[in-house]
């Protein structure tokens, strides 16, 4: 990932006080449905409008107070995308990577929690309901996983959007190693250079 560096989580959590660990979650669920009545939906997988204007997962910094990194993590998501978040919990068997920046002293986790439909739908119904809403996250949006005919609309022109840090990087390898994507692959993708 460009300009971040990998850790295991085992040395990331052995970093030391003057770090600051934030935690952030690909939400997805099964979906059958059908776009046009002939485009598979497959998966509904879940990103944010965060306040600045940028694309990301929802979570943040995990506080003192908070026992885990997921403790953290669940109390940022019942924050930015309100109660129906409580009906589940990101575990650390969801955990998924961590990376240290070039910047301040800040580890990100990333985790994937797959949810029933129900449950995503709830989150989707609520989220407007939740203490962030409108302040540090604008909206939710879905992550089109398919492409159009012409080869760009869908997936490919999404990833034209700004995304903050290491999240489209995240997205496209969560994408490929939970095979969420038609073929499995993201190879086949006319998938633009990251700005």
């Amino acid at each position: 990932m460009a300009g971040a560096r990998r850790l295991e989580l085992g040395e990331a959590l052995t970093l030391g006080s003057g770090w600051r660990h934030a935690c952030h979650a690909l939400l997805y669920a099964p979906d059958p449905g059908m776009l046009f009545g002939r485009i598979p939906l497959r998966y509904a997988v879940l990103m944010q409008m965060r306040f600045d204007g940028r694309l990301g997962f929802p979570g943040g910094f995990v506080d003192t107070q908070d026992s885990s990194l997921e403790d953290g993590l669940n109390r940022e998501l019942r924050e930015e995308l309100g109660e129906a978040a409580a009906a589940f919990r990101v575990e650390r068997t969801d955990y998924r990577s961590s990376h240290v920046g070039s910047g301040p002293r800040v580890v990100a986790h990333f985790y994937a929690k797959r949810l029933t439909l129900e449950q995503l739908l709830a989150v989707e119904a609520g989220a407007t309901r939740a203490k962030d809403h409108g302040l540090e996250v604008l909206g939710l949006v879905r992550v089109p996983l398919y492409t159009l005919r012409d080869g760009v609309g869908g997936l490919p022109t999404f990833l034209e959007n700004s995304f903050i840090g290491s999240a489209r990087e995240q997205l496209l390898e969560a994408l490929q190693d939970l095979g969420l994507l038609q073929s499995g692959s993201i190879s086949g993708l006319k998938i633009p250079a990251h700005h």
